[in-house]
């Protein structure tokens, strides 16, 4: 992690070097004026202390947009931490501040890096304890059938016995006999076979709902509940690999940045939060619907260009519009409008390359934007 207080003291001294009267060591001829040193170096520190605490600020945000990367599960905690400290950054800080807020970032990544491991870790011995039970069961099963492999052999022996007994009350009773002690022997391995499986259906679907909820929770966005950016990129590459049809769309929320920064991460967040509810309200049960990343979504159509352009656009009136959100005071509304840029995904185009013309169309509608608001 940079730190921020020694990032601005490097600056400040080198700053304060540049600004020093530089010792002449010729001789100034006489009549001729000696130019003042004007004060450039001080303005530029000024703006640099802004720039430091922006840069700062977005790599906060950007290490918590990772987290949820890293672990789902706790990478949100991490983010939002991030986010309000971000949010408390103030140029008129002093060092004890400065110092201050590095401390905190440094604990909670130490704290977040503690608690990822230990959930990892969890999930490891989960499935070692699924494959401990699975042998456990295994042996078990394999000491009833040689228990009753024996028992079966005994009784195997004593049928061949019959053969030599001459009187047949005496054939008749051990048939009986041996019969009984089959049919109990065959009993037993049933109902002890019956419940080592019983026992191990009971442990696997316990761990197959960890499994599944797991899982879950890493195919969802932890702040807006769509699938993830993993997600998404693996529902691409499937598709890719099928070679059948399909669209990407990606779709930008504009002047999204002056949300957070009038009104704060915590506001920002539910937007977004309203956001990827009409978006997912507005797609088709077919469309997979991602979070690609800040303010950008992402939707996968199984659909030619066509009938995807067509969706788009009524999605993008869907989406477009007021929104309502709570602010520290009373609740503010908010117009929302977003570009989307939409791509067909051609015979033997990587991932990459589809992603990045639904981008540049995405951008393309952008420009277009702006340059019918600038003319209004």
């Amino acid at each position: 992690m940079i730190s921020l207080k020694k990032y601005l003291e490097t600056s400040a001294a080198a700053s304060k070097a540049e600004s020093d009267p530089v010792e002449r060591t010729e001789p100034v001829p006489v009549g001729i004026p000696v130019p003042a040193l004007k004060p450039a170096v001080a303005v530029e520190e000024k703006n640099l202390v802004p720039a430091t605490i922006a840069a700062y600020r977005s790599a906060l945000l950007e290490m918590g947009s990772c987290s949820l990367d890293a672990c789902p599960a706790l990478g949100n905690k991490l983010k939002n931490n991030l986010n309000k400290i971000g949010d408390g950054l103030s140029v008129k800080m002093n060092p004890e501040q400065i110092e201050a807020v590095e401390k905190n970032v440094q604990q909670q990544l130490e704290d977040w890096g503690r608690g990822t491991a230990k959930h990892y870790r969890e999930k490891t011995g989960e499935v070692r304890e699924i494959l401990l039970v699975m042998a456990r069961t295994a042996e078990s099963v394999g000491e009833r059938d040689f228990r009753c492999a024996g028992q079966l052999n005994e009784v195997t022996l004593r049928l061949e016995g019959i053969a030599s007994l001459d009187d047949l009350t005496e054939i008749r009773a051990s048939i009986e006999r041996n019969a009984a002690e089959l049919k109990s022997s065959i009993e037993r391995m049933t109902s002890e076979g019956k419940a080592a499986m019983d026992q191990l259906r009971a442990q696997v679907s316990m761990y197959q709902v960890r499994m599944e909820e797991a899982e879950e929770i890493a195919s969802k966005d932890a702040l807006t509940g769509v699938r993830s950016r993993l997600c998404t990129e693996s529902q691409l590459e499937r598709r890719i690999a099928a070679g059948t049809t399909f669209c990407a769309a990606i779709i930008d929320i504009d002047s999204f940045k002056k949300v957070n920064d009038e009104y704060g991460h915590v506001v920002g967040d539910e937007l977004l939060k309203q956001f990827a509810t009409e978006l997912t309200s507005a797609c088709r049960s077919t469309d997979t619907v991602g979070r690609w990343g800040g303010d950008e979504f992402i939707i996968l159509l199984d659909s030619g260009f066509a009938e995807a352009k067509a969706q788009t656009d009524r999605l993008r009136q869907w989406i477009c519009g007021n929104y309502t959100v709570a602010t520290k005071t009373t609740p503010k509304k908010l117009r929302v409008e977003a570009s989307i840029g939409l791509a067909e995904h051609q015979a033997g185009e990587s991932m990459k390359e589809l992603l990045a013309r639904a981008d540049a169309a995405m951008y393309q509608q952008k420009a277009a934007s702006h340059a019918i608001a600038y003319r209004r």
